[in-house]
């Protein structure tokens, strides 16, 4: 039988801190622009570390080379929403910058394309 201090563990299920207590009930992100593919890169030193939590400084950790939103929720083994609300609070204190590659801000012309296939093609 386990003693009084590990009363939060369960060994079966694990930690029994549930998510919404990672983000003080917090459900919806601020930042809706954080998609699965959004490429997240921590900046070099957080403005105040000691007002971040545990949870935030394991993704500034993580985000020292870019990690896409579904990557930085597999590693730290918790559900997307909880990420994106702890990602949007590092957004907010501007200690992490994001850049979502599924956004193109314009399609390569198709000659230009051509013509550089063709002198590749011609080395």
């Amino acid at each position: 039988m386990a003693g009084r201090e590990d009363w939060w563990y369960d060994e079966a299920a694990g930690p029994l801190v549930r998510p919404y207590a990672m983000v003080r009930g917090r459900t919806r992100p601020l930042r809706p622009e954080l998609h699965l593919v959004t490429q997240v890169r921590a900046m070099p030193s957080p403005a105040d570390p000691d007002a971040l939590s545990v949870e935030h400084m394991e993704i500034m950790e993580l985000c020292r080379r870019p990690l896409s939103v579904a990557e930085v929720a597999a590693y730290l083994d918790v559900p997307l929403v909880v990420v994106k609300v702890l990602l949007s609070d590092l957004i907010q204190r501007g200690d992490v910058v994001i850049r979502d590659p599924s956004r193109v801000p314009q399609v390569p012309d198709r000659n230009l394309l051509q013509a550089v296939l063709d002198g590749v093609r011609g080395i």
